[in-house]
């Protein structure tokens, strides 16, 4: 297939280099020193699931050198998501379909300000992954998989061709019809287990061994969870208690990609995720008093580090 991803850094970088060894057509839009070291020495991921190396992926930094592809994956930050839109929406064909991949659940409405949304599906990356140095994407765990589906009847004979694609390249790949369940299933837990780990600053183990932390990510889990229900979204009950019971399998030295954000001094997601909880309920006239918290203590890194 041919296959475009926009944003090359962990997840982007780490399941389009496996779909460029399998043999797929696969073009990098990347940036800075990232991209530099990806043209002088090839792209290099190391995991669980094996080593990859892509001695010359075909990279570029300009959007307007895209071709057109069958798949594009959106992989870069929120914040950038808009402009990407813009940027990508001429090398949009008339049959391409286009996958975000964010955290979150405001993506596709993002994209739709540039994009048709029929040419946009719903998609979901379960990864622990970073950028270890320029050209080098490392694993941390043995998550590394792909759930995607389609808003529109007309883009599964495509969604089917890459899910194809992937499992030959041995990606952990599926296609769900309920991609907005899927979503609002992952933000429940993403969004606590971002805010958490990054205010305390710490791991996996140490948030759900300490019973003020582990009480905190839970409150904020079922103040989502409620949204979701707001929004037509039938979540099951036991839900949140099962979530729980998954944070118990995760290694301890797992972190959130947000928390290594915030280490690093980079910009942060917070306003799409915790940030986005309070105000979706400031839109109902209601208030989440967990994730106003949460986002009120990230607020002023929002930005990158203010040191």
């Amino acid at each position: 297939m041919r296959i475009a991803v926009i944003g090359a850094g962990g997840v982007g970088g780490y399941f389009g280099g496996r779909l460029a060894v399998a043999g797929n057509e696969v073009q990098f839009l990347a940036r800075g020193r990232h991209l530099a070291a990806m043209r002088a020495n090839g792209l290099r991921i190391e995991s669980d699931f094996g080593a990859v190396h892509l001695a010359q992926p075909d990279a570029t930094d300009d959007p307007s050198q895209l071709h057109t592809a069958d798949v594009v994956l959106v992989t870069v930050k929120l914040w950038d998501l808009e402009q990407t839109g813009r940027d990508i929406a001429p090398s949009v064909g008339a049959n391409t379909v286009v996958i975000p991949f964010q955290n979150g659940v405001e993506a596709v409405d993002l994209l739709a300000e540039s994009i048709p949304r029929e040419r946009i599906a719903g998609g979901v990356a379960y990864i622990a992954v970073t950028i270890r140095e320029p050209g080098a994407i490392a694993t941390t765990g043995k998550m590394a998989k792909l759930r995607f589906g389609p808003m529109m009847e007309s883009q599964r004979p495509v969604l089917e061709a890459f899910n194809m694609a992937c499992k030959a390249a041995g990606v952990d790949a599926d296609i769900t019809l309920d991609i907005r369940r899927t979503l609002w299933e992952k933000f429940v837990f993403l969004n606590a287990l971002s805010g958490v780990t990054a205010v305390s600053r710490r791991a996996v183990g140490v948030v759900r061994t300490d019973p003020d932390l582990r009480a905190t990510m839970e409150a904020s889990m079922f103040e989502t969870l409620r949204l979701a229900h707001a929004n037509g979204v039938a979540l099951p009950a036991g839900f949140v208690a099962a979530q729980m019971e998954f944070l118990d399998t995760l290694s301890d030295g797992m972190r959130s990609s947000m928390q290594n954000d915030l280490v690093a001094g980079n910009r942060l997601e917070a306003p799409w995720l915790c940030g986005a909880v309070a105000r979706m309920y400031g839109a109902r006239g209601s208030v989440a008093p967990v994730n106003r918290t949460l986002f009120a203590a990230l607020k002023p890194y929002i930005d990158g580090k203010v040191e």
